[in-house]
């Protein structure tokens, strides 16, 4: 009788190692799911972009990016003055895309930062239309998002004529009217239709260039706001408007255009 009642113990033992294997195997496959619903919900969001200013991250945002962070932050007028962190250079080997501008001084250390796992796309920074709409498709086709894209550049297009139009209809005696602007507000004028006569920057006026702006008695200078040196044309009578070439901190890119429209249309009507 003993005989036969001592292999039943390792029988039971075998069988609750068993079971016990299996409840682990069970809590195993629950996590595997967990994470994979996880990885897709990630991924269903799109790639994880991080931009070094307000500019770049707008401009991925209008290429149809989701997940898009700026290092930058949009209450900083001249993004390449700002020092970056130790923390932000984290956030950048986190990401799938990091976009940079060439001028910006720490474009070294962003790229560095990125690694090998991280694509590091140069974004070329400039509001007028051909260029804008160029850096939305290139974004798009680098995210797989090129519809999205497409559309946000067809919205662009139509918002760019509506506001050119509205601009327009405000000019002082229904004549384009003559500006000096910054060379990077140039597509101010261009949104405007207006008469460039001169251009300066984007260090600050000397006196000789001072003395030929002047000469050619521009009605309105548009500066730029992110890079201003002060006042460009003082005792000369024209009016001087900042443009803002970086979006906010809701990174909408139309808005940069409708905020300059607004701000020509209020100068030019004389309100």
């Amino acid at each position: 009788m003993a005989y036969v009642r001592f292999p039943l113990r390792p029988v039971a033992a075998v069988t609750a190692l068993s079971a016990g294997l299996v409840l682990l195997t069970g809590c195993g496959d629950g996590t595997s799911s967990g994470k994979g619903e996880g990885e897709k919900a990630g991924k269903s969001s799109g790639p994880v972009v991080v931009a070094t200013s307000s500019w770049e991250a707008a401009l991925a945002k209008a290429a149809g990016a989701k997940n898009v962070t700026s290092i930058v932050p949009a209450s900083i007028k001249h993004a390449p003055d700002y020092d970056v962190k130790p923390s932000d250079l984290t956030k950048v080997a986190e990401a799938d895309y990091v976009l940079y501008a060439s001028f910006e001084p720490f474009a070294g250390r962003i790229k560095d930062a990125a690694g090998s796992q991280a694509k590091a796309v140069e974004v070329n920074l400039d509001n007028t239309p051909a260029k804008t709409r160029a850096e939305v498709t290139k974004l798009g086709k680098a995210f797989g998002t090129e519809q999205a894209a497409a559309r946000w550049n067809a919205e662009f297009t139509g918002e760019w004529d509506s506001l050119a139009k509205q601009v327009k209809a405000t000019w002082p005696g229904g004549k384009a009217p003559a500006v000096a602007a910054q060379m990077f507000t140039t597509w101010a004028a261009q949104l405007a239709g207006a008469k460039v006569v001169g251009t300066y920057g984007p260090e600050a006026v000397t006196p000789a260039q001072l003395s030929a702006l002047s000469a050619k008695k521009p009605k309105f200078v548009l500066d730029n706001e992110n890079m201003s040196t002060g006042i460009v044309l003082p005792a000369s009578g024209a009016k001087q408007l900042n443009i803002a070439n970086y979006p906010g901190a809701d990174l909408d890119l139309l808005g940069v255009y409708r905020k300059a429209a607004g701000q020509m249309e209020k100068a030019f009507s004389g309100s």
